[in-house]
C-alpha cells in the first residue's frame, strides 16, 4: 500500500501476560473496572488514530508529490497518484508495479505467543495483494527486517514464512537488509524484537492497468473469503487483551479448539494465484480491491464515482464476533476496522460473476456475489445487512 493509510506503529503500548482464563473471568474484570459498564473499545482507544493521519500525511505528501516531476515522461514516469494500492512505473513499453507494506502489530502478537515461521507470510501477502490489484503479476520482493539482537532462531524462522509466501504468490525474494537497532524497538519478549517490511514489484501492461475507471452502475461485487483478521486491527486487539490479559491463551470452541493467539496469527490469505487466472482468462474486470485496514470502505478507492452496495455477506468468521464481544465494539467500528470476513474484492459485469466465483472455488476459495455498484458522486459504501452507511473514514447507522 503507497501511503493508504498509516498503519499502528509497532511499539509496545500494551504488554500482556500469559495463562489460563475462561469467560467468568471476563466478566468478572469488566464488572471491577467499569462498574459493571462494560466500554466500548476502538481504534482510537488502542492508539490508532485514523483521522489524525490524513492531517499528519498530507505534510508529507506536500513533499513527496513534487519528486514526480521529476520524471514527467518516458521510463521512471508514474502512471497513477499516490494513494491507490501500489503504483505503475514506466518502463519502455511495459509498467512495474510497485507497492510497500508491513506486518504491523501483528508482529508484537508473534512476540506473545513465541511463534514467528507465519509472519513472513503476512509481509508477502500484504504486498502481492496490493500489486494485484492494478492487474500486475507480482515477480519478486525485497524484506526489511529491524532487530535488537542478531537472533538466529528469529530470522531462520521469518525465513520460513518469507519462503512460504513466496511460494502461494510465486515470487522470488531478491533480497533484504537486516538493520541492528537496539534503541528503536520495543516489545514483549526482550531479544525477540524485531520489525518486518516488504516491497513487492510486478508487472503490467500499460494499456492493461486497473484502476476502476470503467466502472458502471450494476456491475457485481464479489467478494473473496478471508482467512479471519489478516493484518489489520491487531491494535484494536492487543487493545482488549491487555484488560483480559491471559485471553491469548484460552482455547475457545468457536475458534475450532484453537487459543485466541493461534487464531491471531492464522496467516494473511494470498490471492495471487486465482486473480492471475481471471486475468488470464480475459473476463472484464473493472476493479480489483484489497480489503485491509478500513474494510470494505476500501471499495471507495477506486477511481469511479461509484458507491457500493452491499446485499448479502457470508456468515462472519467467529474470531470478529468473538473480539466483539471481548471488547464490546460497536458494530460501525468492527466494519471501520476489520474485513468481517472479505479479504478481496472483484468487480466484473453480472454476466461474469458467476465466472470469477468459479475461478476462485477452483482454487479452494469461496466466494460470494456480494452486492452491487450505483451512481454515487460521494462513492458511499452502503452494508445493508448491518444498516450501516459510510460517512468519511467509517460507518454509521443508514
Amino acid at each position: 500500500m503507497l501511503y493508504g493509510r498509516i498503519l499502528a506503529s509497532s511499539s509496545c503500548r500494551f504488554t500482556v501476560g500469559y495463562g489460563d482464563v475462561g469467560l467468568n473471568h471476563i466478566i468478572w474484570f469488566d464488572n471491577k473496572i467499569n462498574g459493571g459498564n462494560k466500554m466500548q473499545a476502538t481504534y482510537r482507544d488502542a492508539g490508532v488514530d485514523t483521522t489524525g493521519e490524513e492531517v499528519a500525511l498530507a505534510g508529507l505528501l506536500n513533499y513527496v508529490r513534487r519528486s514526480h516531476a521529476l520524471r514527467r515522461h518516458g521510463s521512471g514516469a508514474l502512471k497513477l497518484d499516490i494513494g491507490y494500492f501500489a503504483n505503475v512505473i514506466e518502463i519502455g513499453d511495459r509498467g512495474l508495479a510497485i507497492s510497500t507494506d508491513g506486518v504491523g502489530t501483528k508482529i508484537l502478537i508473534a512476540q506473545m505467543m513465541n511463534k514467528y515461521d507465519t509472519v513472513g507470510i503476512d509481509c508477502v501477502a500484504m504486498n502481492v495483494n496490493d500489486i494485484i490489484c492494478v492487474g500486475a503479476e507480482p515477480l519478486s520482493m525485497l524484506d526489511y527486517i529491524a532487530v535488537c539482537s542478531p537472533n538466529a532462531e528469529l530470522l531462520a524462522d521469518i525465513g520460513k514464512g518469507l519462503l512460504k509466501g513466496a511460494e502461494l504468490a510465486r515470487i522470488t525474494i531478491a533480497g533484504g537488509e537486516i538493520a541492528q537497532v537496539r534503541d528503536m524497538l520495543k516489545g514483549v519478549r526482550p531479544n525477540y524484537e524485531f520489525d518486518l517490511v516488504g516491497t513487492a514489484i510486478g508487472e503490467v501492461a500499460l494499456d492493461r492497468i486497473i484502476t476502476g475507471e470503467d466502472i458502471g452502475e450494476h456491475d457485481a461485487i464479489i467478494g473473496l473469503r478471508s482467512n479471519g483478521i489478516h493484518s489489520n486491527g491487531l491494535s484494536l486487539a492487543r487493545h482488549i487483551l491487555a484488560q483480559q490479559p491471559d485471553m491469548i491463551d484460552t482455547h475457545f470452541p468457536e475458534l475450532g479448539g484453537r487459543t485466541l493467539g493461534e487464531e491471531l496469527l492464522v496467516p494473511t490469505r494470498i490471492y495471487v494465484a486465482e486473480i492471475m487466472d481471471m486475468l488470464n482468462a480475459n473476463l472484464d474486470i473493472k476493479a480489483l480491491v484489497h480489503i485491509t485496514s478500513g474494510g470494505l470502505l476500501n471499495l471507495s478507492r477506486v477511481q469511479s464515482t461509484v458507491g457500493f452496495v452491499i446485499e448479502d455477506l457470508p456468515d462472519t468468521p467467529p474470531i470478529f464476533s468473538l473480539l466483539q464481544q471481548l471488547g464490546n465494539i460497536p458494530k460501525e467500528e468492527m466494519y471501520r476496522v476489520y474485513n468481517m470476513g472479505i479479504g478481496f474484492c472483484v468487480v466484473v459485469p453480472e454476466r461474469e460473476a458467476d465466472a470469477v466465483i468459479d475461478i476462485a472455488s477452483r482454487h479452494g476459495v469461496d466466494a460470494y456475489m456480494i452486492g452491487h455498484t450505483m451512481i454515487d458522486r460521494s462513492k458511499r459504501v452502503i452494508i445493508k445487512p448491518e444498516n450501516l452507511c459510510s460517512k468519511a473514514d467509517g460507518f454509521v447507522r443508514c
